[in-house]
């Protein structure tokens, strides 16, 4: 999960060497991916209205709710 969330963002980015992905884990099934990227580049990540970071959201959601986990993405500038 934290690659795809890592090849999503570096592909929306101009700086995608600047893409950092950590996770954090609060429970067995619980988890957090932090993803920072570059200043300049958030509100690509962000989208219009939030548009992008809702499907990334849901597509995160989608992929823990399969292997039976609850994840959330934070997004950090």
């Amino acid at each position: 999960m934290k690659e795809f969330i890592e090849f999503i963002a570096k592909h929306l980015v101009d700086s995608p060497e600047e893409v950092i992905v950590e996770e954090t884990l609060f429970e067995d099934r619980k988890f957090t991916l932090t993803l920072r990227v570059k200043k300049d580049d958030v509100g690509k990540v962000i989208g219009k209205k939030g548009r992008t970071a809702l499907s990334m959201r849901t597509l995160l959601t989608a992929i823990a709710a399969k292997e039976g986990k609850r994840a959330t993405l934070d997004i950090l500038d």
